[in-house]
C-alpha cells in the first residue's frame, strides 16, 4: 500500500492498523504515546502505573482499530481509552485493601502547606493547586489547558454533556483561583 498523505493521517493509520500493519502501529505510537502517557500520569499520579496503562491503551488500539468509527479524532479516541483504563485501575485498587500491619507502618509523607510554599516556585505552586482539585475538575483542566481539547472533545472523552464540561471548568477555575490565593499567588497564570 502506497503511503499517501491519507495513509499517513491518524485515520489512515487506524485503517492500516485494522488490516494488521505493524509499521502503522509504530507511527501512531510514536505520534501519540507522549501525550497519552502524560494524560495517564496526571490521572493516576504514578509513573509506573501510567506506563502500564499506556501499554494497555495501545494494545487495545491494535485489537480494536477495526471498530474505530471516526465519530471523534483519533487522539480523542486514544484519550478516551486512556481515561477508561485509568478509572478501571482505580476501581480495581479500591478492592485491594491494605493489611492492618501495613496500614499502621505507613506514614503520611505529605508536606504541610508551609513547607510546600517554601519549596515551590510559582509553576510548582500552580501544579500543586491543580493537584488539590477534585478528580473531575482536574480532568477537565488537564484536557482543556494541557491537551488543548475543545469543550466538545472533552465532553466526548469524559462521556458527559458539554454543559457539564463548562460547569466543571467554571468551578475548577474558581477553586483554583481560591487555592492560588491561599498559596500567596494573586495571579495564577504566569
Amino acid at each position: 500500500m502506497a503511503e499517501g498523505s491519507d495513509d499517513a493521517s491518524d485515520e489512515g493509520l487506524i485503517r492500516r492498523i485494522a488490516s494488521g500493519d505493524r509499521g502503522a502501529m509504530q507511527v501512531l505510537y510514536t505520534r501519540h504515546s507522549t501525550r497519552v502517557f502524560r494524560f495517564l500520569q496526571r490521572l493516576v499520579r504514578n509513573e509506573t502505573k501510567a506506563e502500564d496503562l499506556m501499554s494497555d491503551v495501545f494494545f487495545d488500539v491494535w485489537q480494536q482499530a477495526g471498530r474505530f468509527e471516526g465519530r471523534s479524532s483519533v487522539s480523542t479516541w486514544l484519550l478516551s481509552i486512556a481515561r477508561f483504563k485509568a478509572l478501571s485501575s482505580f476501581r480495581q485498587k479500591q478492592h485491594e485493601a491494605l493489611e492492618p500491619e501495613t496500614e499502621d507502618v505507613l506514614e503520611d509523607e505529605a508536606d504541610n502547606p508551609e513547607v510546600i510554599l517554601q519549596k515551590a516556585s510559582k509553576a510548582d505552586a500552580l501544579r500543586l493547586c491543580i493537584g488539590a482539585l477534585s478528580a473531575a475538575h482536574r480532568e477537565v483542566i488537564d484536557l482543556v489547558y494541557y491537551h488543548d481539547r475543545t469543550v466538545e472533545e472533552a465532553s466526548m472523552i469524559l462521556g458527559i454533556p458539554e454543559n457539564t464540561v463548562k460547569t466543571r471548568m467554571f468551578h475548577a477555575r474558581k477553586r483554583l483561583s481560591e487555592l492560588l490565593k491561599q498559596a500567596g499567588i494573586d495571579r495564577g497564570w504566569p
